[in-house]
């Protein structure tokens, strides 16, 4: 199972990554820039990390491997999917829907990353965290696991995803999308619309859509056990 990296890279996926283990073969990797914020001197955009996934199939000789796609490494599975169709045996996917959502959270988001200079491991932006979790987290390891490995990634990096993000709409590709196709969705999740994730469920033939009771956007973090355990039912039975 291949897990394109995302801001906080394996550290932030090795809950989950550790569980899916005892019963796949889990590879992980960094996307560009996460490890070094100069690769921004040379302009690239989503296409191109898009290239970036496919190369990496390539060069570890992955046939029709199963693909998990979390928030902007979902993203990109999505876009790799419906460019290449029979290229993965299974998708799953948690965290993203068809579309870029340009709501309220979204536009602050933006400019905050984009014209704010921020230190890292800052107590204010921490607070942003709790959206991301789907409800206020009491101080204690989880939320400090999440927060610390999140500022692991360079804000200009972050910065950079989520002006690279914005133009992400599927649309019409999203019927090119052969594989079975799992999408979970924590029903606290803010950052994906219920019409998104309709339209995702509804373009992709093959796809089962459910529902993460009590999760918001880092579900794969938060409620590891859990989305092992969807992903392990839909492996088993993906039609």
């Amino acid at each position: 199972m291949l897990i394109p990296g995302l801001a906080g890279g394996f550290d932030l996926l090795g809950p989950l990554a550790r569980l899916l283990a005892r019963d796949f073969q889990v590879i992980s990797y960094q996307l560009r820039g996460e490890d070094d914020c100069f690769a921004l001197r040379r302009r690239f955009d989503l296409p191109d990390l898009v290239d970036d996934l496919a190369e990496f199939l390539d060069w570890f000789g992955l046939e029709r491997p199963a693909v998990m796609g979390v928030s902007f490494g979902g993203v990109l599975a999505l876009n790799l999917a419906a460019r290449q169709p029979y290229r993965f045996q299974s998708l799953l996917l948690q965290g993203v829907g068809a579309r870029f959502e340009k709501g309220l959270l979204q536009q602050v988001a933006g400019m905050v990353l984009s014209g704010y200079p921020l230190p890292a491991d800052n107590p204010f932006i921490n607070q942003f965290f709790n959206l991301l979790f789907g409800s206020r987290q009491k101080p204690g390891p989880l939320f400090q696991f999440v927060t610390r490995q999140c500022w692991q990634t360079d804000q200009g990096v972050m910065a950079h995803r989520f002006q690279l993000v914005k133009s992400f709409a599927m649309d019409e590709r999203l019927a090119r999308i052969t594989a079975p196709t799992l999408i979970m969705a924590g029903d606290r999740d803010l950052l994906v619309s219920p019409r998104s994730l309709t339209e995702l469920s509804e373009g992709i033939r093959r796809s089962r859509l459910v529902s993460l009771q009590g999760c918001g956007h880092l579900a794969f973090a938060t409620r590891p056990e859990r989305v092992a355990e969807e992903v392990r039912r839909f492996l088993a039975d993906p039609d």
